[in-house]
């Protein structure tokens, strides 16, 4: 007897159901990293370094690229053949380096010194944080502290999403396959925060958690932009997972887009 190609799927994904990153008897959600609620929706009040007020006219920008020096390491071929479900995925190749151009991915930027404690809430919509193709997608995502991630998982095989955080504290989420996504909020300031799989020892992912709302994350371009700045003094940095954190000075003045570029050389 010759099986449908929808009942071939179906009777696949209840079986990977027991086999994915954790077998159902551990299923479990455990201590999560940030329990508070976050600050609540308030009105946008800029501030300036110092604190005062500033008028939103004044607003400034920054903008740059980092660059990348030197050979990057090949990807890795993984063998995903261990769990049925990642071995339909159509790539199997991990890159810790993304380097296109002589510009480098996956690199957060932030404020990390001279900004003003921030009246700006956190955005209510979650950042996405998939598991698609036994991989962790985007691999590197920013949020605002007290913003939350979406962790979802689009394979037809268990996951789970472990996070180990300062003093022991856990997040431990067991998903099913295509399960139904869970959000959970960051309150507390981290720096290329780890995300594991338990039994998929290739699936990785950071997630940074800004102390204001000026950061971001480089694409392939390499290329970042700081929005809606205060004029005045900061500290930019600049953090890759392998190569470390490089920090600049730098003064933005009003109405301008300041330029910041940052290179980062192979080990």
């Amino acid at each position: 007897m010759t099986l449908s190609r929808s009942t071939t799927f179906l009777l696949l994904a209840t079986a990977l159901t027991l086999t994915g990153c954790k077998p159902d008897a551990a299923l479990k959600k455990g201590e999560v990293l940030d329990k508070s609620t976050g600050p609540a929706a308030s009105p946008v009040i800029a501030q300036g370094p110092t604190g005062a007020p500033v008028d939103a006219s004044q607003f400034s920008s920054i903008r740059g690229t980092i660059h990348f020096k030197g050979a990057a390491p090949k990807p890795l071929n993984i063998d995903m053949s261990m769990d049925p479900g990642c071995a339909m995925a159509s790539d199997n190749m991990v890159e810790q380096y993304v380097v296109a151009g002589g510009k480098l991915a996956n690199v957060y930027v932030y404020i990390k010194a001279g900004a003003a404690p921030s009246t700006v809430s956190a955005s209510a919509t979650p950042v996405l944080l998939d598991q698609k193709g036994c991989k962790y997608t985007p691999h590197v995502i920013a949020v605002q502290q007290g913003g939350s991630v979406l962790f979802k998982n689009s394979d037809p095989t268990m996951h789970n999403v472990h996070i180990v955080g300062p003093n022991g504290s856990a997040m431990d989420i067991s998903q099913g396959p295509m399960g139904q996504p869970q959000t959970q909020q960051f309150s507390s300031p981290r720096v290329m925060l780890p995300v594991r799989c338990n039994n998929h020892p290739w699936m990785n992912a950071f997630i940074n958690v800004a102390p204001s709302p000026y950061f971001a994350v480089t694409g392939t371009d390499g290329n970042f932009t700081i929005q809606g700045l205060p004029p005045g003094n900061y500290t930019l940095a600049a953090v890759h997972e392998k190569l470390g954190e490089q920090d600049i000075d730098i003064t933005v003045k009003p109405k301008s887009t300041t330029k910041a570029d940052f290179t980062f050389t192979a080990k």
